[in-house]
C-alpha cells in the first residue's frame, strides 16, 4: 500500500483530489493533509509519505520553500499547478511530474503510475524547475535526463546530439558519456526548438555547435567534432546548408 500527503491552499482542490483518488486508487492511504508552508513542514516531520502532491503556490509561500525546510525528504513528488505554458516547460527540462488545475482523472491515473516505478527526484532537477519557473523568458541551460537507475543532470551545451532508438533516445554528450532515455526524440526536438539543435534526419538530433564540417559524397552527412557521422535526409539538405552559410 501507498501512503500519500496533500499539500494546497485551497480546501476544494484538497477534497476533489482525495476522492480522485479513493476512486482510482483505493491502496493509497492519505496520511495527512496541509494548506501551507508552515503546516506541511510540520506534517512531513510526522509522516514519511510515499507520494507527496504539493501545490506550488501556497498561502505563505511555495512549494520550493516547503521543500528547502525539509531537503532530506524522500517522497516522490507530484507537483500540482494552475500555471501554464512557462510552468509546463519547466516541468519537461526538470523531468518532474506535475499536474494542471483543474486535475483530470486520467493525468491523475498516469502520473501515480509513473510514480510507482521512478526514482526519487534529485536537488538539482528541483533546482531546474525553480530556475526555469523564476525566469520563464531565459533559455534553460540544463535539462534532467531519467534512465532506469539514475537520475542525470546535465548541461544543454554539453549534448552533442542525439540519436532515435524506437521510443527512446540516446544523448551523446562531448564528454564522450552516453544516457539513454526512455523518451522519444521527437519529445527532445519540441524542448530544445529554442536552442542551437537541428533535426538533420528521422533518427537524429544535433548541435550545430559541434558540427565539424558538411561533406557532400555519399548522399551528404555531417561530421561532428567527436568524430560521429551524422546522415542528413534529402528533404534537409537545404536547411542544412543554409544554416551553415549563416554561421
Amino acid at each position: 500500500m501507498l501512503t500519500a500527503v496533500l499539500i494546497d491552499d485551497m480546501p476544494q482542490a484538497i477534497q476533489v483530489l482525495q476522492n480522485d483518488l479513493a476512486e482510482l486508487f483505493p491502496d493509497i492511504q492519505i496520511k495527512g493533509t496541509a494548506d501551507s508552508v508552515v503546516s506541511g513542514a510540520k506534517l512531513l516531520r510526522q509522516e514519511t509519505p510515499d507520494l507527496l502532491f504539493l501545490d506550488i503556490m501556497l498561502g505563505d509561500g511555495t512549494g520550493f520553500d516547503l521543500l528547502e525546510i525539509l531537503p532530506n525528504l524522500r517522497s516522490k513528488i507530484i507537483f500540482v499547478t494552475a500555471y501554464e505554458e512557462h510552468a509546463i516547460k519547466a516541468f519537461r527540462f526538470a523531468a518532474i511530474d506535475y499536474l494542471l488545475k483543474p486535475i483530470n482523472p486520467e493525468d491523475l491515473r498516469a502520473a501515480v503510475e509513473r510514480a510507482r516505478q521512478q526514482l526519487s527526484h534529485s536537488s538539482e532537477s528541483i533546482d531546474i524547475l525553480k530556475e526555469t519557473i523564476k525566469h520563464p523568458n531565459a533559455l534553460p541551460q540544463r535539462i534532467s535526463l531519467h534512465t532506469q537507475e539514475r537520475i542525470a543532470v546535465v548541461d544543454i551545451d554539453g549534448i552533442v546530439r542525439c540519436e532515435s532508438d524506437g521510443n527512446n533516445t540516446l544523448f551523446i554528450l562531448n564528454s564522450g558519456e552516453k544516457i539513454f532515455v526512455t523518451k522519444t526524440l521527437k519529445q527532445f526536438e519540441n524542448l530544445f526548438k529554442d536552442h542551437s539543435f537541428l533535426r538533420t534526419h528521422q533518427s537524429h538530433l544535433i548541435n550545430i555547435q559541434y558540427i565539424q564540417e558538411y561533406v557532400r559524397k555519399e548522399g551528404g552527412y555531417l561530421k561532428m567534432k567527436n568524430g560521429d557521422s551524422i546522415p542528413v535526409a534529402v528533404r534537409k539538405k537545404s536547411e542544412v546548408i543554409g544554416m551553415l552559410d549563416n554561421l
